[in-house]
């Protein structure tokens, strides 16, 4: 069946939100149009996606023409990171330095910005604090050093923001910033990556939450 994610290959973060989202009758895991859906309730299909929205781009597609369909997807403030040795012991656990906000959001929305404006669509983003589990096997990245991500554990729910149009994401443009701007503008209002800002950028435009008014040299500018 396509679009399935089988309940034993998902990950401990996947399974605790679906847990803490379920309502009272709710169904879990039911399928509807050729796709297994996290959570149906009543007529809204809710799906939880912690990473990789290319994975489930097409299912939102085909979902979202006959279905209102909210797309939960947790944003990792702040991760905890548990090496395993090769027995499966502990060694430690570290505070990792990274920590995201819900700006992070367009590192994967820049994958489904045409998707955000149907009516059928909406998305919560989750604040989350986690467990990272890592075991030391030889078989994972070289910028982990050959450790592998066993699983990733909820730890706490911090904050919640639904979008349900592409103006809600108003919110997420920095108060600082002064319109029109580039992306240098905004990469220096947020205080982030000039990639970030470009991919931001990108999806608030498509969104027509923007548009491109003009260039400064190479660089858009942008505004209402």
């Amino acid at each position: 069946m396509s679009g399935q994610i089988g309940t034993l290959n998902e990950s401990s973060l996947h399974a605790a939100l679906k847990q803490w989202y379920k309502e009272p009758f709710d169904q879990l895991e039911m399928p509807i149009d050729n796709f297994i859906i996290d959570i149906v309730r009543n007529n809204l299909l809710i799906e939880i996606q912690t990473k990789n929205f290319s994975m489930i781009r097409t299912k939102l597609e085909k979902l979202i023409q006959n279905h209102k369909v909210r797309l939960i997807y947790p944003i990792i403030k702040d991760k905890w990171i548990i090496n395993l040795d090769s027995q499966w012991k502990k060694i430690r656990r570290r505070l990792s330095p990274k920590h995201n906000s819900y700006i992070d959001i367009f590192n994967e929305l820049i994958r489904i910005p045409h998707i955000v404006s149907h009516p059928n669509f909406s998305i919560e983003a989750i604040l989350v604090q986690i467990e990272e589990i890592r075991k030391n096997d030889g078989k994972g990245s070289w910028r982990r050093n050959g450790w592998s991500i066993y699983d990733q554990k909820l730890v706490r729910i911090i904050d919640q923001k639904k979008f349900y149009t592409p103006n809600d994401f108003h919110v997420l443009i920095p108060d600082n910033l002064s319109f029109p701007f580039t992306n240098l503008d905004l990469a220096y209002s947020l205080k982030r990556s000039i990639g970030l800002a470009r991919k931001m950028s990108y999806c608030l435009r498509k969104m027509d939450v923007i548009k491109i008014i003009g260039k400064k040299g190479k660089a858009f500018i942008f505004g209402f």
